[in-house]
C-alpha cells in the first residue's frame, strides 16, 4: 500500500463533466482543484482540450475546451502542489494549436484512444510530448480489445512512442480482479520502459477493488474522483483510495470537507453511481449509454425488460 512511486490523479471535473456537459460553476472547479492540491493528489485533471470549431460553447462548459483563458482563472491564487492535467481525444484537437509547455499552465496531456487508433494516438502524443508536456495514452474499452491486437498495440507504443504512462481503462466497468491482474502484467511485460496507470469504472462496484488489484500488480498511476463522480456508474472514489493508501503525503480532510459542503447536494442534481441499469451494462460488457438513456424514461425501473432487450440485441 505504501509505495513512493504511486501517483494519484483526480479527474473529478473531467469525468464528472460527462454527466452535465461540463457545466460546473467556476467556484466548484476551483474548490475541487484546491482540495485535491491540499489532499496531496499528484495531478488534477480539469477537463478536455477540445477544438471550439467542433463543439458549441453555449452547450458546454469551459472545461470542455480548457484553453489557457479557461484554465488560468480556475487555478490562479491557489498554491500549486498538484500538476494540472487535461485530456485530448483524437481528432478533436489541432496539435498545432497546442501551445508549448513553457506557455501553458498545463503539465500533462492524456490522449484517449481505442486500440484500433493506436497509430493516431502515438502520432498525437509524440507531437504533444515534443512540446514539453508529460503525456499518457489511455487505451479505452480494453475489455473489448482482442488479445493479439492489444499485444501489438502495446509493443508498438513501447517501440514508437515517447509517452510516459499508458493507462489500462475499464471503460464499461466490466472487468474483474483476475482480468485486471492479467492485463497489468501484460502492460508491464510488453512496455517495460513505461509507467502503467488504471482508470476504473464502477458499474459492478469494483472500481476501488480493481484499483487495489492494479496496485498489487505494480501499477503506479491511479485515477479517482470525489464521491466516485463520473460517466454513468462513475469511478473509483477518491475518499476510499486515499483512505487505503498509507503514504503520509495524502490527507483525507480536504476531501471530506468538500464532500460534505458540496457533493452531497450535487449528488441530488446529477445522477451517477451504481444503479441496476449500469450494473447490467457492466455484466454484459456494454457501453453504459443504453443505461443512461433508460434512466431518462418512465420505464427506468423495468430492469428485466432492459436486460432482455440488451441480450436480444447482442444475439442479433
Amino acid at each position: 500500500m505504501y509505495r513512493p512511486e504511486i501517483k494519484v490523479l483526480d479527474c473529478t471535473i473531467r469525468d464528472g463533466g460527462l454527466m452535465n456537459d461540463h457545466q460546473f460553476s467556476p467556484e466548484l472547479v476551483r474548490k475541487v482543484y484546491k482540495a485535491a492540491n491540499e489532499a496531496g493528489c499528484d495531478y488534477v485533471e480539469l477537463g478536455y482540450k477540445a477544438d471550439e470549431s467542433q463543439f458549441d460553447r453555449s452547450k458546454f462548459g469551459a472545461m470542455k475546451f480548457c484553453t489557457e483563458g479557461d484554465l488560468i482563472p480556475m487555478v490562479e491564487g491557489i498554491e500549486k502542489k498538484s500538476k494540472l492535467s487535461v485530456m485530448v481525444d483524437i481528432g478533436r484537437v489541432d496539435p498545432e494549436a497546442i501551445p508549448p509547455k513553457s506557455e501553458s499552465v498545463v503539465d500533462m496531456m492524456r490522449v484517449a484512444s481505442y486500440v484500433k487508433d493506436i497509430d493516431k494516438a502515438i502520432n498525437l502524443v509524440n507531437q504533444i510530448h515534443a512540446k514539453g508536456y508529460e503525456t499518457t495514452i489511455n487505451i479505452m474499452a480494453v475489455s473489448h480489445a482482442r488479445e493479439r491486437e492489444l499485444d501489438e498495440a502495446l509493443m508498438q507504443i513501447e517501440k514508437e512512442s515517447a509517452v510516459d504512462v499508458v493507462y489500462l481503462v475499464d471503460s464499461f466497468g466490466a472487468l474483474y480482479s483476475e482480468q485486471i491482474a492479467h492485463l497489468s502484467k501484460k502492460y508491464k511485460t510488453l512496455m517495460p520502459t513505461k509507467e502503467i496507470g488504471i482508470h476504473a469504472h464502477n458499474n459492478q462496484q469494483l472500481a476501488f477493488a480493481n484499483t487495489i488489484e492494479a496496485i498489487i500488480n505494480n501499477v503506479n498511476y491511479l485515477d479517482a474522483t470525489l464521491f466516485g463522480i463520473g460517466r454513468a456508474a462513475g469511478n473509483c472514489p477518491m475518499e476510499l483510495l486515499l483512505g487505503f493508501l498509507k503514504n503520509p503525503k495524502f490527507d483525507l480532510r480536504p476531501v471530506l470537507e468538500l464532500l460534505g459542503d458540496d457533493f452531497v447536494k450535487i449528488r441530488e442534481e446529477i445522477e451517477w453511481g451504481y444503479t441496476i441499469p449500469y450494473a447490467i451494462t457492466g455484466i454484459l460488457d456494454l457501453h453504459p449509454r443504453a443505461g443512461m438513456a433508460l434512466l431518462k424514461t418512465d420505464d427506468r425501473d423495468n430492469y428485466l425488460s432492459f436486460y432482455e432487450k440488451l441480450i436480444n440485441e447482442a444475439n442479433v
